[in-house]
């Protein structure tokens, strides 16, 4: 039997390099996507052999068509066909609705909307033709909940809901599953970067009082790239510290 085959889009750092690691550790062949930064991509294809499992490394900008098809080949290349695609690249711009550019607007729905219709288009023909095809995508509390200079990626993160429900039900006949994870704030540089009073009101607004960690995202996200989670289609599992949205 032959170890299931995963993309993992913006895989370079933060939750893709966590989620990567962890599907190694499931023996998984990765697809280890990045943008810009190979040298991080790199460290993330070492993580998930050190793991258990295989990878590559293959660069493509999601928001392009034809580098993510290229992708494609480089993937069927490597591992044959994709079993799970997880669409997990996305970026912020972050202003008051007031003073957003167009361009700000844009940037952040081409990589998250845009983006992820690229790589699901792509790599669906693998997704439905698998044993059980899995597509997961990473969304956002913020998408639930809204934040302020966040009008872009707030809006972005609530169309991947919306996808996903539509895609679980394309997909029903085939016998594979589309699911969303909506991680609460977490313990990434980004988060990290924030200063001191801000990183306390959001612990203090967490019912557990903390903020999550790579791994528990990753962890999620590899139950519903696995075949255990076959029954389970058309959802959003919010893991947010118990914030109830």
């Amino acid at each position: 039997m032959r170890s299931k085959a995963c993309v993992v889009t913006g895989a370079s750092k933060g939750i893709g390099r966590g989620i990567a690691e962890r599907l190694g550790e499931d023996g998984c062949d990765v697809v280890v996507n990045y943008r810009s930064s190979e040298a991080e991509a790199a460290e993330t294809v070492d993580r998930v052999e050190a793991a258990g499992g295989s990878a590559i490394a293959v660069q493509a900008d999601v928001t392009n068509l034809a580098e993510v098809e290229a992708m494609r080949e480089e993937a069927h290349d490597a591992f044959g066909p994709i079993d799970a695609l997880v669409n997990n690249a996305g970026i912020t711009q972050d202003v008051r609705f007031t003073e957003m550019t167009h361009e700000e607007w844009d940037v952040v729905l081409d990589v998250h909307l845009d983006g992820t219709f690229h790589c699901t288009r792509t790599f669906y023909d693998d997704l439905a033709d698998a044993e059980e095809g899995r597509l997961v995508n990473i969304s956002s509390i913020i998408g639930k909940e809204g934040n302020f200079g966040q009008a872009n990626y707030a809006t972005a993160k609530a169309g991947i809901f919306g996808f996903t429900r539509t895609l679980a039900l394309e997909l029903a006949s085939t016998g594979s599953t589309a699911n969303c994870v909506a991680p609460g704030f977490v313990l990434t540089s980004m988060v990290e970067e924030l200063p001191d009073d801000i990183r306390e009101t959001i612990r203090a607004d967490t019912p557990l009082g903390r903020l999550g960690t790579v791994e528990e995202i990753a962890e999620v996200v590899a139950f519903l790239a696995s075949d255990r989670s076959s029954f389970i289609t058309g959802e959003v599992i919010d893991v947010n510290g118990g914030k109830d949205l």
